[in-house]
């Protein structure tokens, strides 16, 4: 297995609320869909080096340090190379549509700024786009100001303050600046028209306002500010302006254990992440992104019927998530073979999806806006679905590759389900039939604590009949199934701590799945057992187990899906529910550890 020339975590993310880039430490973007984050690749050398096309900036700087940080409450990442005879910076950023309309520009782009901070330095710069996932190398023409890379279905204007050599399939440059001085790199469609300085430093200037105006709409003031609204404005990325859909991750084919077949395609909102992704924004004061994802999730819910429920995911614009496909001609990172994209998870039958979209649907009417006469027939039919399926077995929120199974967690959110329909139609005073419903409901309560115990220590258990533990467990309190204090719980969480955890680790679950390769913690779950120890009253190990969790963060506060046991990031990256979970531990365990603490949102 070979070592990547540059890890998961060695990374910082831009985007425009369309696409992201990933920006290596050492100033290279190694990764970018273009034009929206679920399409084709056009830089993919962190899923092969040197094949699947780079924008590289180097310094000639001997030894140089590499430091990468966020200008303050923005999304513009500043990459620094320190060295003894010079230093220089580049800032990378993505306009987003407010930010060009302030500028009076339409068009979207990937810019990079350089800037020498001291000294004299040399730089080369070199760019490779390969299109549709490096099968294909484009054709370069030289144009006014820059270069054209021309493909069969895209084309690409890069555009310089600095002469470009076009060469085969790239562009490239070197040049020597002084203090002060600069020079910019500007990427989009061929349509683009030529920048000049003026617009380019307009650019910034607009893009860091409308960062900071979004960011400053946040109404958390809690002990883990700067985090807990970086992980909001990583969020924000994976947010699509057009659609309100949000990305479970921004990439793809990132191994969750190395050298293994554990590859899978994220660029998909999953229904899942909803109740997740409402309380998030809620919490931190962002009703606007709230309230848009709820209209993009109540889209999908109106196209469904009892002949054609709701699948687990979706593409970004709402239409169906392909079936995978491989990607054989590229290596893969760390050699971790196949890439897939696509995700044939989609076709799973998931009960849980459906506790969770009531969940964000009952926040949303508690919170925002009372919900439509349709909207709640929808839920209706929903309700009748979860009726007539809750005991048939499932693949699981792990999306099991392997026969079906009656999984505690599933029977939790229907459980949840019913629960947040019930109330919904009380506080509304809604027409339903409340005593089959409730009927229901206390059905399924009744089989969990009848048939998903240990036979021998008492606790909750993964599967019905089973003795395997399942780091999902730590939803039942989360969900208000069972009291945080209740005997049963806290013995299942104790379990938990003994058979899943190491040191600040949480791990899924601990038997076979289908699969080659052993998976590495999930960040998720670190943090929904650190609020569940919060609820349980055990304040010091849950603020413990918080710093453990955020040190597992890359040096940009972002979070992968997966953490090895040496804590690096595994995973697409970085991921959304690794960031939704913290953002909901670190608001909870904000409000025990201060009780004079009074957020103007309250769960």
């Amino acid at each position: 297995m070979a070592e990547p020339l540059r890890t998961i975590g060695d990374h910082g993310i831009i985007g425009d609320l369309e696409t992201v880039a990933l920006v290596a430490r050492d100033g290279t973007i190694d990764y970018l869909c273009w034009p929206a984050l679920d399409s084709p690749t056009i830089f993919a050398d962190l899923l092969d080096n040197g094949k699947g096309g780079a924008f590289e900036i180097k310094p000639q700087l001997d030894n140089p340090r590499h430091l990468q940080l966020y200008v303050p409450d923005t999304n513009v990442l500043i990459t620094r190379f320190m060295a003894e005879s010079g230093s220089a910076e580049v800032a990378d950023f993505m306009p987003q549509p407010e930010a060009r309309m302030r500028a009076g520009r339409c068009e979207r782009g990937l810019i990079r700024r350089l800037t020498v901070t001291s000294g004299e330095v040399t730089f080369t710069v070199r760019c490779a786009p390969r299109f549709d996932y490096a099968r294909h190398s484009p054709e370069v023409a030289a144009t006014e100001g820059g270069v054209c890379f021309k493909g069969e279905e895209l084309s690409l204007s890069l555009f310089a303050s600095i002469p470009l050599d076009s060469h085969a399939a790239e562009a490239t440059a070197r040049f020597t600046l002084s203090k002060g001085e600069s020079a910019w790199f500007v990427l989009g469609d061929s349509t683009m028209p030529p920048p000049d300085d003026a617009l380019v430093s307009s650019l910034i200037e607009e893009t860091i306002k409308a960062w900071r105006s979004w960011h400053d709409k946040s109404t958390y003031n809690g002990r883990w500010r700067e985090h807990v609204l970086r992980s909001a404005l990583a969020l924000k990325l994976l947010t699509s302006a057009r659609h309100g859909s949000i990305a479970a991750a921004a990439t793809f084919s990132l191994p969750e254990a190395l050298g293994s077949e554990r590859n899978w395609d994220y660029r998909a909102t999953w229904i899942r992440d909803a109740s997740f992704t409402v309380y998030a924004f809620m919490r931190l004061g962002f009703v606007e992104e709230a309230e848009h994802f709820n209209q993009w999730v109540s889209a999908r819910v109106a196209k469904c019927d009892r002949s054609s429920p709701l699948r687990i995911m979706y593409a970004l614009d709402g239409s169906a998530m392909a079936d995978e496909s491989e990607l054989p001609h590229l290596a893969g990172y760390a050699e971790s073979r196949p890439l897939r994209i696509g995700n044939t998870a989609h076709a799973q039958t998931q009960l849980d999806i459906f506790g969770e979209l009531l969940d964000s649907v009952y926040l949303s009417n508690k919170y925002g806006s009372a919900i439509s006469h349709d909207g709640w027939e929808h839920v209706r039919t929903i309700v009748d679905h979860v009726i007539d399926h809750w005991q048939e077995p499932d693949a699981g929120i792990w999306e099991i590759r392997s026969k079906p199974r009656h999984f505690l967690h599933s029977r939790l959110m229907c459980w949840v389900a019913l629960d947040r329909a019930i109330r919904l139609a009380n506080k509304r005073s809604l027409g339903s039939p409340l005593l089959a419903w409730t009927e229901t409901r206390d059905a399924i309560a009744s089989d969990i604590w009848d048939n998903f115990r240990h036979p021998e220590n008492g606790y909750f258990v993964q599967e019905r009949g089973g003795t395997e533990l399942d780091a999902a467990l730590l939803m039942m309190p989360l969900v208000r199934f069972v009291s945080s204090s209740d005997p049963v719980w806290l013995k299942t969480l104790d379990a938990i701590g003994e058979q899943l955890c190491d040191d600040g680790l949480v791990y899924r679950y601990r038997g076979a799945d289908g699969l080659e390769g052993e998976e590495g913690a999930f960040t998720t779950c670190t943090f929904w057992y650190v609020e569940c120890l919060a609820r349980a009253g055990r304040l010091q190990e849950a603020q413990m187990n918080l710093a453990k969790g955020l040190a597992y963060a890359n040096h940009l506060s972002l979070f992968a899906e997966e953490v090895d046991v040496r804590g690096l990031p595994l995973g697409n990256f970085p991921q959304a529910l690794s960031h939704l979970a913290f953002i909901s531990a670190a608001y909870f365990l904000d409000r025990r550890l201060d009780p004079a603490y009074r957020p103007n949102w309250q769960p």
